[in-house]
């Protein structure tokens, strides 16, 4: 009886011994590969993150800049007008204004494109009206108040901008005029008026 027992589970013991097991070797082998495969994944995901948050600071960066280099209108705007005659009703011959930094920043390039001496500026004016948009144009800058005597407008400094309008189509009464200074660093600024009914040799138009 107990040959015969044995004869029955001596297949089944002789089986189970010859299947081979996981051994520590294999084991640590595989832990090593998914600590590997898991660290490049992690060093990934951290170089995407990393290049992220640089480009966001770039952004915030010269956003930063943008807005430091943004200038602002000073004052009124002043109209010089010529007297009528009997071909040419009054029209606007003159227009100055003055500009200033918005906030203690960037200083800006505010060397004038003068008629003399053109393509050398950096900051751009264009002049628009009903019936004429030129881009570009001529115009003249003068320190006012405290100045280092140079054509960058840096804090604590005042340009007074003039442009001659007699070189355009002829602004008259009730026409409007549009003038956008756009600086090489920062947003451009935009003036607009429109001239009142009766024209006066001066005007503030405010």
């Amino acid at each position: 009886m107990r040959k015969s027992i044995f004869a029955t589970f001596a297949p089944a013991v002789a089986k189970m011994h010859s299947q081979r097991g996981m051994t520590g070797l294999e084991t640590a082998i595989i832990l090593i590969a998914f600590v590997t495969v898991a660290a490049v994944f992690g060093y990934a995901v951290l170089s995407a993150g990393l290049f992220s948050a640089e480009r966001a600071k770039e952004t915030v960066y010269a956003g930063l800049q943008q807005a430091k280099a943004n200038m602002e209108l000073s004052g009124s705007v002043i109209v010089y007008t010529d007297n009528a005659t009997a071909t040419d009703p009054a029209r606007a011959k003159t227009v100055l204004f003055t500009v200033r930094n918005a906030i203690a920043g960037t200083p800006i390039d505010m060397t004038p494109n003068l008629v003399g001496a053109p393509g050398l500026n950096r900051c751009i004016i264009s002049m628009v009206t009903a019936d004429n948009y030129t881009n570009n144009i001529n115009w003249s800058v003068a320190a006012i108040g405290v100045s280092d005597n140079d054509t960058l407008l840096e804090s604590g400094e005042q340009f007074e901008i003039t442009i001659d309008l007699t070189t355009f189509p002829a602004i008259h009464a009730n026409d409007w005029f549009n003038i956008q200074v756009k600086p090489m660093l920062g947003s451009y600024m935009t003036i607009q008026r429109t001239l009142p009914a009766g024209l006066d040799p001066i005007m503030d138009m405010h």
